[in-house]
């Protein structure tokens, strides 16, 4: 297996991994006693309407959790479908993969911001997953 499919490779499973751990422990996981569970409760029991339907804010934070969720995985999967590319083009799939390292970097500073420090590390390794990708894209490209 080449250097950019390994790389790949690797970023889908911490992807697909990260994508289970946020769903099972941020969109399903126990809010916590005391002030946690008062804020839960306010943001579901405070229902308004909201372009003809009645929400609540418990129902968009549980809908957004589901969202970086379902996107997660879709980059699980997108990372996957890369490795397979790579095999024969690492050096053109440069820019996609410099696009999504771009975006986990940003995604690494606002779990810092807003979140905990496991995102964070998590996010950061898939970033440098993606740059070796494309390091080694480059070394594999001028060894031919």
């Amino acid at each position: 297996m080449n250097k950019p499919v390994l790389f790949l490779r690797i970023a889908s499973a911490l992807t697909l991994l990260h994508a289970v751990l946020h769903t099972i422990g941020g969109v399903f996981g126990k809010v916590g006693t005391g002030p946690a569970a008062v804020a839960a409760e306010a943001m579901k029991v405070n229902q308004f309407l909201w372009q003809g339907n009645m929400r609540s804010f418990w129902d968009f934070y549980r809908g957004m959790g589901l969202a970086v969720s379902i996107f997660l995985t879709f980059e699980a999967v997108v990372f996957w479908q890369l490795g397979s590319i790579a095999k024969t083009h690492a050096l053109r799939l440069r820019p996609v993969m410099a696009t999504f390292a771009i975006v986990y970097c940003a995604m690494a500073v606002n779990s810092f911001i807003y979140f905990f420090l496991a995102p964070v590390i998590v996010e950061l390794v898939i970033a440098a997953c993606l740059v070796m990708a494309i390091v080694t894209a480059k070394t594999q490209a001028s060894a031919v």
